[in-house]
């Protein structure tokens, strides 16, 4: 295969991530108040108040 065929398989490739990764994102975002839990959530770690996963899930 060319190299331009291959820079335009990468290309496809790399679209094909960008495009899964976008529609990801926005199921997520359709979640209603998701948003705000996750600006809230971020705050809480920004300010310490976290639990071990061991606190929570102690089976794991």
């Amino acid at each position: 295969m060319s190299s331009e065929r291959l820079q335009l398989v990468a290309d496809f490739l790399a679209y094909l991530a960008d495009k899964e990764s976008e529609d990801a994102t926005q199921e997520l975002v359709d979640i209603p108040g998701f948003i705000e839990s996750f600006e809230r959530g971020k705050k809480d770690v920004a300010e310490g108040r976290v639990k071990t996963w061991r606190t929570i899930r102690s089976d794991v």
